[in-house]
């Protein structure tokens, strides 16, 4: 059965409507507007009211860069938000970028949740997590709040410090950081014969490592899960396969885990959505997961 999941109980996130190729957030006290590719109904609220409630909002130069518009001059460009649910509790540091980005994708919320609590189902003490394609280190800081000994891989160095700086803000430590092409990595690690009991990958449609590697999700994704899926532990794991391309449905992603994992246990598959205070929903990529306990 094909699942529909969104965030249910992140109070310093709200998505408060979307339309229009925008949408209208609050982040903590902030509230913002940013292009949404997605969103191609009509807002639900009124033009007038998007005016008055938003502080900043991204005008675009291109189809990848803009800038930040606030109707406050002395509006922050930096600030924290809180995450929290039953097993753990984090910070993280949003910024406002040149990509529209701030630091975060809040619909992931759901995949934390479902990475703490496998976390603490485990019977294997000092479970090891490993996040792939990583950004700014939501995933990995939750999967270390939860007790794991985690490993967070990316290819960018500035977003893996904006992730070290997560860590910090959360008051935890000792995530291991690599800066590598998460294909190389992973080659790596099955040669070593490492095993991980938690496994994370939210790949780009399109990427490039540090030296120049080149990553497209479809050519590429097949050999990695079927590298990824030897890397977990044969008696306990989780693993969580996320995709935002718009070309993926969750039906390709419930097909690669079958052939990369024989006999998977407890598949999950579905799509990722923010439910709008206004009342729409806006759909944001599909996943997959796994999970074997003791």
């Amino acid at each position: 059965m094909i699942q529909l999941l969104t965030p249910q109980h992140w109070n310093d996130y709200e998505l408060i409507d979307c339309g229009n190729f925008e949408k209208l957030e609050r982040f903590g006290n902030l509230i913002l507007i940013r292009p949404e590719p997605q969103a191609v109904w009509d807002k639900q609220l009124p033009e007038s009211e998007w005016q008055k409630q938003h502080h900043i909002k991204f005008k675009g130069r291109s189809a990848t860069t803009g800038e930040w518009v606030r109707k406050n001059p002395n509006a922050p460009d930096r600030w924290h938000i809180s995450y929290e649910n039953n097993e753990v509790s984090i910070k993280l540091r949003l910024a406002l970028t040149s990509f529209k980005h701030v630091g975060v994708f809040p619909e992931q919320a759901v995949n934390w949740d479902y990475i703490s609590e496998s976390i603490k189902k485990f019977k294997t003490p000092n479970p090891k997590v490993l996040n792939l394609f990583a950004y700014t280190g939501g995933a990995s800081v939750v999967a270390r709040a939860a007790g794991a000994d985690t490993t967070h891989v990316d290819s960018i160095k500035q977003v893996v410090t904006w992730a070290n700086e997560n860590q910090e803000i959360s008051g935890l430590k000792d995530i291991r950081w690599v800066i590598e092409d998460a294909l190389k990595f992973v080659k790596r690690e099955l040669k070593r014969g490492k095993k991980y009991n938690g496994i994370i990958l939210d790949p780009p449609a399109y990427g490039h490592g540090p030296n120049g590697e080149k990553w497209k999700l479809e050519d590429n994704i097949l050999e990695m899960m079927k590298d990824v899926t030897q890397l977990l532990d044969e008696e306990e794991h989780f693993l969580i396969l996320n995709t935002y391309s718009l070309g993926f449905s969750s039906v390709i992603v419930e097909n690669l885990l079958r052939a990369s994992i024989q006999d998977p246990q407890n598949l999950e598959i579905g799509e990722l959505y923010l439910q709008a205070t206004a009342g729409n929903k806006l759909p944001l990529g599909v996943f997959g997961k796994v999970r074997k306990i003791k």
